[in-house]
């Protein structure tokens, strides 16, 4: 079945492509609505789902009880910073060979993994 364009759907997916932050649901629905004032934050977050469920966004589940999200697709890893909360991508090498390491008491088949790094940011870790 073929989705059905949206002017707001491109704009969520627009506004995540364009950014390096990791915003929740609320930050988008602020942002969209400067150029959508009438669109309402059940769009927003049902678009976010639509497109973290077909593959056009990264959804992430970090523990705080809220979702953030990605533009960014591409296998990467995140950061979160323990004292301010805010998440950024971590730039390093590919940590695939933990599917190995894991895979080798699992009798199953390990396609993949979610890693995040904790700790403070560059600007938390400044200011202790």
């Amino acid at each position: 079945m073929a989705l059905k364009y949206s002017r707001q759907r491109e704009a969520i997916k627009e506004f995540l492509m364009a950014t390096k932050e990791h915003p929740t649901a609320d930050t988008v629905y602020m942002t969209v609505r400067k150029e959508f004032p009438n669109i309402s934050l059940g769009t927003v977050y049902r678009n976010l789902s639509l497109l973290a469920d077909i593959g056009e966004i990264t959804r992430l589940r970090l523990g705080d009880g809220t979702d953030h999200f990605d533009g960014c697709t591409a296998p990467h890893y995140h950061f979160i910073c323990m004292n301010c909360g805010s998440v950024s991508d971590l730039e390093t090498d590919s940590l695939d060979s933990i599917n190995e390491i894991a895979g080798k008491k699992f009798d199953g088949l390990i396609d993949g993994h979610v890693t995040y790094f904790y700790g403070k940011c560059a600007n938390c870790h400044k200011k202790s």
